[in-house]
């Protein structure tokens, strides 16, 4: 095995899941052949935090909690159904205060809040936001009628002191519907270019059709954290 099929990129792009396995089942070769190379060959070639962020997630269990909150029918219950399977399932009975489910997606742990979005339920939000690692804000962005009262309830959640710092990451869930708005109009009418005080990501999805499921899954695992 040489030092360069050993680069992440490769890695992920030849043959997945089955380098993976391979490598977890080498460690010792593996570690071998990267302590043989001398470091500046990683600074040169612009590696060392890629085979940083990939030895973290060959050797360490890592663990994450997340609050989902949104409106009712946004979708978040059908986003933590297609995290945790792979699959959809239509929401079809609202939840009822809120749901916890516990992932686990390779070495990452993942600890889902599902928050009811009913207007009796959005006082208890901030509760389950406290500490988490991010909060996924999921948007109906087929229901323009709903974005007003959107935007609130997010720029209020957001004012809470508790919850200062916490990445944020906004889901305009649904873009499989022709009424659905665009990014930039999403972007524009939640008024997200006006949040400065946390890390901000904003993807466009749909859990029915698996649009962009991917990019959120590689969202969350760049902000898992190593288990102590």
């Amino acid at each position: 095995m040489t030092l360069l099929s050993l680069r992440p990129s490769n890695c992920c792009r030849t043959v997945g899941k089955r380098t993976h396995t391979y490598l977890l089942h080498n460690r010792p070769r593996v570690l071998r052949i990267i302590l043989q190379t001398p470091l500046p060959y990683f600074l040169q070639m612009g590696l060392w935090d890629s085979f940083l962020n990939w030895l973290r997630s060959l050797f360490f269990k890592q663990e994450m909690e997340l609050s989902l909150v949104g409106l009712q029918d946004a979708g978040k219950t059908s986003l933590v159904n297609s995290i945790a399977t792979g699959g959809y399932s239509e929401d079809m009975i609202p939840t009822v205060g809120f749901n916890m489910r516990k992932v686990t997606k390779g070495n990452v742990t993942i600890k889902l809040w599902d928050l009811g979005g009913q207007r009796r339920f959005r006082s208890m939000w901030e509760r389950y936001c406290r500490g988490v690692t991010a909060i996924l804000y999921v948007v109906d962005a087929a229901d323009r009628d709903s974005i007003p009262i959107t935007r609130t309830e997010l720029h209020d959640l957001l004012t809470k002191p508790s919850l200062n710092g916490i990445p944020l990451l906004v889901l305009g869930n649904k873009i499989d519907k022709s009424q659905a708005l665009t990014k930039q109009a999403l972007v524009d009418q939640l008024g997200l270019d006006t949040i400065k005080d946390r890390e901000l990501c904003c993807y466009m999805i749909s859990c029915k059709e698996s649009i962009n499921i991917d990019m959120v899954m590689d969202w969350l695992i760049k902000h898992s954290k190593t288990a102590t």
